[in-house]
């Protein structure tokens, strides 16, 4: 009798502890999705903002064809992107476009004094600004979920409920030197 009492508490115990890590996990699986859903809001709103520096842009520097079509290429694809680790990449190359379009703008002083263009130009660096927050944000509770999801003993809850390692979103080194654009409006 004794020894049945000891094995149901044992047994209580481990449920209760399996319940506690599945939710720490869920919990962790949900921060990470609202982490990402910060990054794609400032992604679209950077997406979105683009056609309007491009057109601008255009309207001074219309022999640019091949620069505007290749930030229109890329914009499609960084929308298009599936998975983090596409969407990162994608994310990096329209970044690069964006960067030579700026440079671009550099050599047009009327350009340059455009309401306009500062309006969007100032609206980028705020967006850039969010944007690095939000990936802040995200590799955070991805870091903080992948240590959930690797420990031990939690590592085997994961494993047997089907939990597994999101991927960061992460710029290379180049990427974030890259901005050598002066976002100053003079």
């Amino acid at each position: 009798m004794k020894t049945e009492w000891i094995v149901i508490t044992v047994l209580a115990v481990i449920a209760i502890y399996v319940i506690m890590v599945f939710n720490r996990l869920i919990r962790g699986c949900n921060l990470v999705r609202e982490g990402w859903s910060g990054i794609d809001v400032q992604l679209r709103r950077r997406s979105d903002l683009i056609p309007n520096l491009v057109e601008i842009v255009k309207g001074y520097a219309a022999h640019e064809r091949t620069l505007f079509e290749d930030v229109a290429a890329k914009r499609t694809s960084a929308m298009a992107a599936d998975s983090i680790p596409q969407k990162a990449a994608a994310e990096h190359a329209l970044q690069g476009s964006i960067g030579r379009l700026f440079a671009v703008a550099e050599a047009y002083p009327e350009l340059k004094a455009n309401q306009n263009f500062l309006e969007l130009q100032k609206q980028m660096a705020e967006l850039e600004d969010q944007l690095q927050m939000a990936r802040r944000y995200y590799n955070g509770t991805v870091r903080d979920y992948n240590i959930g999801i690797q420990t031990f003993p939690d590592v085997l809850i994961a494993g047997l409920f089907g939990f597994h390692e999101e991927h960061f979103f992460e710029i290379d080194a180049a990427s974030a030197a890259n901005p050598n654009v002066s976002f100053s409006g003079a």
